[in-house]
């Protein structure tokens, strides 16, 4: 690359967890890169991911495994090809993380002297991990590389808001420029420090913000996770793919301080089980695996029993595994349960199936591309085929790091990008929002409809009454979006309607159950499993 790679409009990333901030280092050698949180810095899904990520680095272990585990839990939808190369690539993104100081547990007598564990779906121990808190180790040192590399300039608070595109520029294309006319220029943003919206014009834009998980009542997911990223490649004309397939991780903590703490699924790996009230152990019912079953299967069954037997929650049970274990494996469950009142070495921890991750996405290939030129997505909001009609646990890391790497190297094949003059943002006959009580209770209705309609088991009646109200509140939303200035609710919202209404278009056309999507009218799976495709 050329020094005027670093002098032209700058890569915009936006979102700063482990798929953005790995594009942002792989780039920084060569290109100026700005990347947008729109929050804290480190407040991202990477962040709160437990459990660990995958690598094929046991002797014991091959490509082939991991590639069929992956096919086994996605249920027919996955890419193959896409899961053997980002098996083949695992071994690398875990050494990438060791070179940017991941500090992961080791162990003298493990591969590469590292301690993995094996969680639901896998057939081997195969996840490194830092003890319990993975994703707070990996965004702490990915996050400490970027702030003192020169050419990477970190933003907090700043919400992007829209793409800029061609309709956006201030002069019309030339005749032999059309070839650009879908192409994204950059984006438009919220500084909300000011309230003013930013245009930002950019050689290429990466989406790395993350799911959709808080288009329901109860996840997992950090507040950033309001499906911004699908919600503007959406609107600027990219294809979404398999938004039916939303995972509800079985096991988040139950209790009215903490609606959003995971227990991770390396627990049931070492042996914690899953039990009633009255202490009967369910999941052998259910699943020949019982505990160690894909995350799909295990969050239907705790419905089933929480429905079947009027519960709010069941128990999970690692009393068994003794306090020392737990102390050394688990320390921030550990410690986290115990400031509730819980001791989970003396009593199991009551926990209910929460909106955990989004499988579908924004269309792209192995790079990141997507259906524009110039702009990217990479992970949990785009769609590579990776993870089918169900994610096998801890492969969304491995892809962030092999997809982002990936995605760096597009850009950089794209060479110098001409740059264009583009509109400032119009905000002149818009006023100052007087009612914002409509926004809080839109908020509210559609995450409740969506977690009782569009939950973990559906029906055509559900999904068509969920559609009809999705589609009362976007138009309630737009009249608001076009009279009154934005607001970070109000783009969230907006987002997250958009996001609603593809999952739940994507979930009537599937007439068939897999996977994730679970449906009382068509309770078996078709023959052959096709991908849904929706096209603005």
């Amino acid at each position: 690359m050329t020094s005027q790679n670093l002098s032209a409009s700058p890569v915009i990333v936006v979102g700063s967890g482990l798929a953005g901030l790995t594009v942002a280092l792989e780039l920084a050698a060569t290109h100026r890169v700005v990347v947008l949180a729109k929050r804290s810095l480190n407040e991202s899904a990477t962040a709160w991911a437990q459990g660990g990520i995958v690598g094929v680095i046991d002797e014991l272990d091959n490509i082939e495994a991991h590639v069929a585990d992956t096919l086994e839990a996605g249920a027919g939808l996955v890419a193959e090809s896409v899961a053997r190369e980002i098996a083949n690539h695992s071994a690398d993104a875990i050494q990438w993380l060791i070179d940017q100081q991941v500090p992961f547990t080791e162990d003298p007598q493990g591969p590469k002297g590292l301690h993995l564990v094996r969680e639901g779906g896998h057939s081997h121990r195969r996840i490194a991990h830092a003890a319990d808190a993975t994703g707070k180790a990996i965004q702490d040192a990915v996050l400490e590389q970027a702030r003192n590399h020169p050419n990477i300039t970190l933003l907090e608070n700043y919400l992007a808001l829209d793409l800029i595109l061609r309709k956006h520029l201030d002069q019309p294309l030339s005749p032999s420029e059309e070839h650009l006319e879908k192409t994204c220029y950059g984006v438009y943003a919220l500084n909300l420090q000011t309230g003013r919206v930013e245009t930002m014009p950019a050689s290429s834009v990466v989406l790395a913000t993350g799911g959709a998980g808080k288009v329901y009542r109860y996840t997992s997911n950090p507040e950033t996770a309001t499906g911004d990223g699908i919600a503007m490649a959406w609107r600027a004309g990219c294809r979404v793919a398999n938004m039916e397939f939303i995972q509800f991780h079985p096991t988040c903590l139950y209790h009215p301080q903490e609606r959003t703490f995971l227990i991770t699924e390396a627990l049931r790996g070492e042996g914690a089980w899953l039990e009633l009230p009255d202490g009967t152990r369910f999941m052998p019912s259910h699943d020949a695996r019982a505990e160690l079953a894909p995350r799909d299967i295990v969050a239907r069954a705790i419905d089933f029993e929480m429905k079947r037997h009027g519960l709010d929650f069941v128990h999970l049970n690692a009393t068994h595994l003794g306090e020392a274990f737990l102390k050394e494996h688990f320390p921030t469950i550990h410690s986290r349960c115990l400031a509730l009142g819980i001791d989970i070495s003396k009593q199991p921890i009551p926990v209910v199936p929460a909106a955990h991750y989004t499988c579908g996405g924004v269309v792209t290939d192995m790079s990141g591309r997507t259906d524009l030129a110039n702009l990217f997505a990479v992970g949990e909001c785009a769609c590579t085929g990776l993870h089918g009609a169900n994610r096998l646990a801890s492969n969304s890391l491995l892809e962030c790091v092999v997809v982002g790497r990936q995605a760096a190297k597009g850009i950089s094949a794209l060479g110098e990008v001409m740059q264009h003059d583009v509109k400032p943002w119009d905000e002149s006959m818009v006023e100052d929002a007087d009612e914002t009580v409509v926004i809080a209770h839109n908020w509210d209705e559609l995450r409740l409809l969506m977690w009782n309609y569009v939950g973990i088991v559906r029906t055509d009646r559900r999904l068509e009454r969920a559609l009809n109200r999705i589609k009362l509140l976007q138009d309630e939303v737009q009249d608001y979006y076009v009279n009154f200035k934005v607001s970070r609710d109000l783009l969230e919202l907006r987002n997250l309607l958009d996001c609603a209404q593809l999952i739940v278009e994507s979930a009537l056309s599937r007439k068939e159950s897999r996977g994730l999507h679970y449906t009382r009218d068509y309770p078996k799976s078709l023959p052959v499993a096709y991908p849904t495709v929706l096209t603005p």
